[in-house]
């Protein structure tokens, strides 16, 4: 069965803000200049970022792997000048637990290869290195 599609609203507020909206209520405010919330940029990033991390965490728990904890900072590379798009991220996973780096790459090869829905939503030409450090806990 497919999935829904995906339905925001998003309402002007003043300078470039927008609050938006998603099915399920209030969503992040979005702002080109950074100031009032996140900016559209920021927002792919954390998307990116928060896709990848879920897929992560549902293999790994599939596996019962005894994961405790993740942190997950990105990076967003941008062209210089107008439109300053992302031309390629840089995540990187600090995970904690016992959990084998084996599992730990082929988690994060199947969210890249199969389901990270946003990744397969961005440009072909879009650069991705993913990287991560594991600690015992």
């Amino acid at each position: 069965m497919p999935k829904p599609p995906v339905e925001v609203s998003l309402e002007w507020t003043r300078d470039l803000v927008f609050e938006t909206r998603t099915r399920r209520g209030a969503g992040p405010v979005l702002d080109g200049d950074s100031l009032a919330g996140t900016s559209p940029v920021e927002a792919l990033a954390l998307a990116l970022g928060s896709c990848m991390g879920v897929d992560l965490v549902m293999i790994l728990a599939k596996g019962r792997h005894d994961l405790r904890a993740v942190l997950l900072s990105v990076t967003g590379h941008r062209a210089e000048g107008p439109p300053s798009s992302v031309t390629g991220f840089a995540l990187h996973y600090q995970i904690t637990g016992a959990v084998p780096d084996a599992a730990i790459q082929r988690a994060i090869d199947l969210s890249r290869e199969t389901y990270c829905s946003v990744w397969h939503s961005l440009r072909r030409d879009t650069a991705l290195e993913v990287t991560f450090s594991r600690v015992d806990g």
